[in-house]
């Protein structure tokens, strides 16, 4: 079986043949060009903690009879939705399930929607001792952890938070081949759609990227910051939330850097505008912890196609979900805050994001997530 990641086409006839199994209908709409929406079942759990099962189910680690287990808080119905309060950790089987064959794994990462509202999203699975991946072969369940930082999140049962990607063999590339590739194929634009040279770019196992505080397209914002009491954010309302009781605005600061206060989270963009044409899939990953004290992504996919569409965008940029960490921290603009793998597809998608799909953030800037109305960008 040739490597790579597993293209939408495989991905259907990875559910026809049962690799991936659910309670109810694996719907249309969840395809991505490589990757698959999981939904969240009907009832939840919150937790005293999060956890890892180890070498245990996680059912037999919940308990048998969860009235009596040391882990879990209440039991939560998503049927007509429930409120996830900030700072709660919450556990919800998700309709999908595994069969994989012995040379399949999986990886799952938050959607976009999810990372930008601050939503601390992991899946979890039987037996696995590390959040986000499925071993090669899994059996069993697919579970997700839940916990929302900065917002109250309103969820219903069939909402998609997290997307999960299917993979055989070797799928990264190399800084050589990446190199290469770029040198055919531009990778990173400036915002007069000309390539950066490749003599500008960065490997350092993956092709890095800053962060921009010029604010010169976006009207001298460079950024939002949570507001720190605000109401609750229902997931299933689109275009609807006025930004300014959520989120306070930065303006672009006098000497081109900026501090970032401890334990806040902020939405800020790249300086690059990243393009992943469709043979390609993508994945937004830390730097380097030793960089600096921020966490940097939560949401981390980039579909085939991003920034490329049919071939006539010249890029589009990164937005990046910031949180410092214990202590302030002073970012400059152009400093390089994380990196982009990029990984072989085994075959070209049907679709590839932004051409003949709901592709949300094909074209933006500093862009929050789609719940709230989108102010006027310059």
């Amino acid at each position: 079986m040739t490597d790579g990641v597993l293209a939408d086409r495989e991905l259907r006839r990875a559910v026809a043949e049962g690799w991936i199994r659910a309670v109810e209908p694996v719907a249309d709409a969840q395809f991505q060009p490589a990757s698959l929406d999981l939904r969240l079942g009907p009832v939840g759990y919150q937790l005293r903690a999060s956890f890892l099962p180890f070498r245990q189910t996680v059912q037999s680690r919940l308990g048998e009879d969860l009235a009596q287990s040391d882990l879990v808080i209440d039991r939560v119905s998503l049927e007509s939705g429930a409120t996830l309060q900030r700072g709660s950790v919450y556990l919800v089987p998700l309709l999908e399930s595994l069969a994989l064959p012995p040379h399949v794994r999986g990886r799952s990462n938050p959607k976009s929607t999810t990372g930008r509202l601050d939503i601390f999203t992991r899946v979890i699975s039987d037996g696995t001792p590390r959040f986000d991946e499925i071993r090669a072969g899994y059996r069993g369940g697919l579970y997700l952890e839940v916990s929302p930082q900065s917002f109250p999140v309103r969820v219903h049962a069939g909402a998609s938070l997290n997307q999960l990607r299917l993979l055989t063999g070797q799928t990264a590339m190399s800084d050589a081949e990446l190199e290469r590739t770029y040198r055919e194929t531009p990778l990173l634009y400036d915002d007069a759609g000309r390539p950066i040279p490749v003599e500008r770019a960065v490997f350092n196992d993956g092709l890095c990227m800053g962060v921009d505080l010029s604010g010169v397209r976006t009207g001298g914002i460079i950024g939002y910051r949570a507001q720190p009491n605000p109401p609750a954010v229902d997931l299933a309302r689109v275009d609807h939330y006025d930004p300014a009781e959520f989120w306070e605005p930065i303006k672009r600061p006098a000497h081109d850097a900026y501090i970032l206060e401890a334990n806040r989270f902020y939405i800020l963009v790249s300086k690059e505008r990243i393009r992943v044409p469709p043979e390609f899939a993508a994945e937004m990953v830390v730097y380097d912890a030793g960089a600096g004290e921020i966490r940097t992504h939560y949401a981390g996919f980039f579909d085939p196609g991003f920034g490329f569409g049919d071939g006539s965008v010249l890029g589009t940029r990164v937005v990046m979900e910031v949180r410092a960490r214990e202590v302030p921290f002073m970012v400059y603009d152009g400093q390089t805050s994380f990196k982009v793998w990029f990984e072989r597809l085994r075959g070209r998608p049907e679709r590839v994001y932004g051409v003949g799909l709901g592709s949300s953030y094909q074209h933006q800037t500093l862009t929050l997530s789609k719940q709230f109305r989108r102010p006027a960008e310059g």
